[in-house]
Formats: C-alpha cells, structure tokens, sequence
C-alpha cells in the first residue's frame, strides 16, 4: 500500500472548510487522493451520477451511516467498517454485492494524513470484497461540529437465486446456525476508547461475509434467513427475526462460542455477551437437512472453528426468543431499552 498522501501536507496538512466549497481544494482533493484509490473506470467518477448496467435478477439496496469513535482500533477502522458494513447487509439478503456510493461528512482540521488511511482502508476492504465505489459527495463542516469524519455508504447488489431470504420464510425445525465466536467488536472499541488493558489484545471481528454466503448459495443450501449481529449483538437479531417471523426461537447459553477474554471483559464491565455488537458475526437459519453442508462451509470461513448450532426455531406458538440457561432456566431474548455501546459503527 503506498503510505504517501498526494495532497501537499506541507501546504494542507489538515482538512479545510474550501475542501468542501466546490472549488479548486475540493477537485484536488477528489481527483488526487479519492478518485485513485475508488478506482472503477471513468465513466463512474467524471459526472454527478453514475450510469450503471442493469444486472440480471432481482436488485438488492441498502444504506447505512459510520460514526464509530475511535476512528482507529485493533482489528479496523471507520473506513473498514463503512465498507463491511454495506456489503454485509447486501450478503444477508442472499445478493452479490456490485456498486457502492461513499459520502464523507468531514470536520475542518482532520488531519490530512488521517484522511489518507481510511480511504486507502476503503479500497482495500473494497477489493477485498469484490465491490466497487462508483460515486460519492465530500462536505466539510465547521470544526467542532464533524468529530473528525463521517461516512455514508449506499450499495446495489444483485440476487441470483429463486431463494426469499427473510424472517417470514423462517419455519418450525430451522437451526440456528452463528459463524463464530460473538462480542469481539464492541469490546475492541470499548477497550480503546476507555483505555482498557487485558492480557491479550481483543480485535475487531471486522470482515466481509460476501464470499462466505456466496458459497452456501452455490452450495444450494437453503437459507431462510440471515442477519448480522450488528448493533445489539446476538440477542437483537434473534428477538427481531421471532417478531418478523411470528416464531418462537429457542437457543442454548452453553453452545454459545465467547471467547474467553471476551467473556471476562464482559463480566468485568457489567455486559452480557449476546448484545454486544459484531462486525463479522452474522446467523442463519437452515432446515436440518441441509444443517451439516451449511457447518462445513461456515468453518471455512473468518470465524472457523468457533461456528456453531446455537438453537432452533419451536413449534410454540408464542412469537418470542428464549434462551435455556447453563443451570437449566429459561429467560426472554428481549431487545435493549437503551444503547449500551454508543458509536460503535
């Protein structure tokens, strides 16, 4: 990766409000960091819109906004996660992922060279991910107002099977299948942002998840539903897809991968794992048939070994989430009241 910024640091070695103003700042900036490192052919970046082909199948969209503070932390950053973020809501519909649009909301006097490394993280999470970011807007606000930079990513993906991955195709039977161990990324950003030290460093799970379910379609594994356990973990997909659904879903506290640091964190810091957010975690409901081709695929994966059956969906009628517990009760998966961990994503 070249580490060089382009823009003369010694002239602009921070953001200014003329960077946003329309005039010759904002095209240097645009054509000589932004446009090269989203480098997806000229006929993207030279006009107020991008002209896009029209895919075969049906198109899939979504938009999501990036405000995690720190802007750095072990595992990924703003620009990571801006990227990851998108394409995984693009990947649990079941679609292929193809066109992104950035939008920077930045503050005057970011540092220039702090700029340069998230958008060459974009690119690389980008190409990681096989998509590519064909229009974009750049705003400066006054300092004070921004808390450094904002990002807004949209994306268009394209669905290529016959599949309705959503939670009213979930059914009595489906398991519940995680692609590895939870709670990583809010504990990541927690430990930065206060200054927490633990015996080992805890990352980020930040990870495209494109190349993982592109596998279980070709495999012809039949998805019901998935859903990254963003903000509000585990819990809060669970508990949203049982009331989409209307379908009671029953998980086991002891199949539930937590990794050991994460675990203590969370004791030590009052959380309870299941609703801590993930960047790289996402679950899935599969009939039992198809249970075991879907383990095999999934252990491939970021999460590998820490995959795992974690519950099923009941023939109870009661539309909620429950969790049997390691001393043998039940209690209710219920969403959060509040935020437990602000700018997390």
């Amino acid at each position: 990766m070249n580490v060089i910024c382009p823009i003369p640091i010694r002239d602009y070695p921070n953001v200014t409000l003329a960077h946003g103003g329309g005039g010759f700042l904002m095209r240097s900036l645009i054509e000589k960091m932004i446009a090269p490192a989203f480098d997806s052919g000229e006929e993207f970046l030279q006009h107020d819109s991008a002209v896009l082909p029209q895919p075969k199948g049906r198109i899939a969209f979504t938009t999501d906004s990036f405000v995690v503070r720190p802007l750095f932390f072990p595992g990924g950053d703003i620009g990571s996660i801006a990227i990851n973020g998108t394409v995984n809501d693009l990947a649990m519909s079941g679609a292929r992922p193809l066109y992104l649009s950035c939008g920077f909301i930045l503050e005057e006097g970011l540092p220039m060279e702090t700029l340069w490394r998230i958008v060459q993280s974009m690119k690389a999470a980008a190409e990681a991910a096989g998509v590519k970011i064909v229009t974009g807007d750049t705003k400066v606000v006054d300092k004070g107002k921004g808390d450094g930079i904002f990002i807004n990513t949209s994306g268009i993906g394209v669905i290529e099977h016959d599949l309705v991955i959503h939670p009213k195709s979930v059914q009595p039977g489906d398991a519940i299948l995680v692609n590895g161990d939870i709670g990583r990324h809010g504990i990541a950003i927690m430990a930065v942002r206060e200054g927490l030290s633990f015996e080992t460093t805890i990352e980020s799970d930040c990870a495209p998840l494109v190349a993982t379910v592109q596998e279980l379609l070709s495999a012809k594994i039949e998805i019901h539903c998935m859903r990254d356990c963003t903000r509000g973990g585990l819990a809060s997909s669970l508990a949203e897809i049982s009331a989409t659904a209307n379908r009671h879903i029953e998980i086991e506290e002891f199949v539930l991968p937590v990794r050991e640091d994460v675990r203590g964190a969370c004791e030590m810091l009052g959380f309870d794992p299941m609703y801590v957010a993930n960047e790289g975690r996402f679950i899935a409901f599969v009939p039992q048939a198809h249970v075991a081709a879907a383990l095999e695929i999934l252990r491939r994966g970021a999460g590998g070994a820490s995959t795992s059956i974690i519950g099923h969906v009941t023939e109870k009628t009661q539309p909620r989430a429950t969790l049997k517990t390691r001393l043998g009760s039940t209690r209710v998966i219920d969403l959060l009241s509040g935020e437990q961990l602000p700018r997390i994503c």
